[in-house]
């Protein structure tokens, strides 16, 4: 069986397809912001502190017998080493059968059905809501998958930037109104606390269902050149081809390059996000009104600066433009080491420069990776970069514990993150962008 390619007069780009593409990024973005990002860690570890009995009590997970403050970051650990497990094989499917769309609407519908299932989560289930969160978590980076791998097929080389920018802009903006429309709910002090948690958790869920049909009733798929007639032989034909895509990647090295500087400056990224309410509070004395309004800034700033990115790199070139984004975030952690304490305008002012790079630096890596593989294969290649963002926040938090442990100090911890965007920085300009994408069989676009 030859691996499947999509037809190249198959390859038309429709501006009504693309606006319908940006709506996923919209309708999922809800479940990363309200569920990930505000309110589900503390919730489910209250949940689990009542089963457990109190904090110094235990709870047990397939025979784990864990503390209840550890017991949300399991979940979290173990959802993750399912999404490397299951991505790939999501991605292999995706491509060998050519029904992306509807691969799509089945996992974002499991991830939504599960969020929405949240407002059931109360007293002591802690189980009900670990177990929904595995299954909404997977769901949700195996969709991410899915719909990355439309980016190639619904935009032309020299439009990607732009496309890819829009979309991430399109789902910071998505994101931050419902978390807006949830955190008034919570701060409003007319519904009690753990109601308008769970009201806050299900509502990403119907948000996240419903403005998925409008990417279902526009997306379309292609038609691989080669295919399986039956459900049972395209899954083992996919996980076949997924062992020869992995040894394959050996033909391709400056795609394992571009990998490997994104996991780099992505474990940056990814840790600065996670670890900038720990040292607002602990470090800088800040509360949670300043944390919460900072965070919704962030996302409404990073609506434009994904697109204010995308607009130089039309005029700079892409790589330039996420060079000069790495240099920025250098500059970001930096700062974040003289900030004073208590000093809250300081503090949005630095978020301010973050959202700005944001979505930028995530939107143009997503386009200038769909330029280094090869067509055909474009779910499968899209999984190992979802696994290089998903799995690469384990680095991060490696470097902050030992930082910690040896210098006691929240203001070095943060300093170190340097290294991950020096380090990205220096992969990336060593790339000869033009060679890895002629290598993967791609058209050179005018601004790279």
């Amino acid at each position: 069986m030859t691996t499947p390619r999509v037809s190249d007069e198959e390859l038309t780009y429709d501006r009504r397809e693309q606006r319908g593409w940006y709506w996923y990024d919209w309708a999922d973005s809800a479940f990363s912001t309200t569920v990930l990002t505000v309110f589900l860690g503390p919730y489910l570890t209250a949940v689990a502190t009542t089963a457990a009995g109190g904090a110094d009590g235990f709870v047990s997970f397939l025979g784990l017998e864990l503390r209840p403050k550890a017991y949300f970051t399991t979940m979290v650990t173990i959802s993750v080493l399912l999404q490397i497990v299951i991505m790939p094989i999501i991605g292999a499917l995706a491509d060998h059968t050519g029904r992306k769309r509807g691969l799509l609407g089945v996992l974002a519908y499991l991830g939504a059905f599960a969020t929405i299932g949240f407002y059931f989560v109360s007293g002591d289930r802690y189980l009900l809501g670990g177990v929904l969160f595995l299954v909404a978590n997977v769901a949700f980076g195996a969709a991410r998958v899915v719909y990355d791998a439309f980016l190639p097929q619904i935009a032309a080389p020299d439009d990607r930037d732009a496309v890819s920018s829009r979309g991430w802009g399109f789902g910071y903006l998505g994101g931050g109104l419902l978390l807006a429309l949830n955190l008034a709910l919570y701060l409003s002090g007319q519904v009690d606390e753990g109601l308008a948690v769970r009201i806050s958790l299900s509502s990403a869920g119907l948000w996240w269902a419903l403005f998925t049909i409008l990417p279902m009733l526009r997306l379309r798929d292609r038609r691989p050149d080669g295919g399986y007639p039956t459900a049972a032989q395209a899954i083992g034909g996919s996980l076949r081809q997924l062992g020869r895509t992995i040894a394959e990647l050996r033909r391709f090295p400056r795609t394992l390059l571009f990998l490997a500087a994104y996991l780099v400056y992505n474990d940056g990224i990814q840790t600065i996000i996670s670890f900038s309410a720990t040292y607002a509070e602990h470090e800088l004395g800040l509360g949670k009104s300043t944390q919460i309004s900072a965070i919704l800034m962030v996302q409404f700033v990073a609506f434009f600066g994904a697109l204010a990115l995308g607009w130089l790199a039309a005029r700079l070139g892409t790589k330039r433009t996420v060079l000069a984004s790495l240099v920025i975030w250098i500059a970001v952690v930096s700062s974040a080491y003289f900030l004073q304490a208590g000093a809250a305008i300081q503090f949005y002012v630095l978020a301010f420069f973050i959202a700005l790079v944001l979505g930028g630096t995530q939107a143009l890596s997503r386009s200038l990776y769909s330029l280094v593989i090869p067509k055909g294969k474009e779910a499968e290649y899209f999984s190992l970069y979802q696994i290089s963002d998903k799995g690469s926040a384990f680095l991060g938090s490696l470097v902050l514990t030992l930082a910690l442990q040896l210098t006691d100090s929240y203001r070095l911890a943060i300093l170190s993150l340097i290294v991950f965007f020096a380090l990205g920085f220096v992969l990336l300009l060593a790339l000869n962008m033009p060679r890895a994408i002629r290598e993967a069989g791609n058209e050179v676009p005018e601004h790279i």
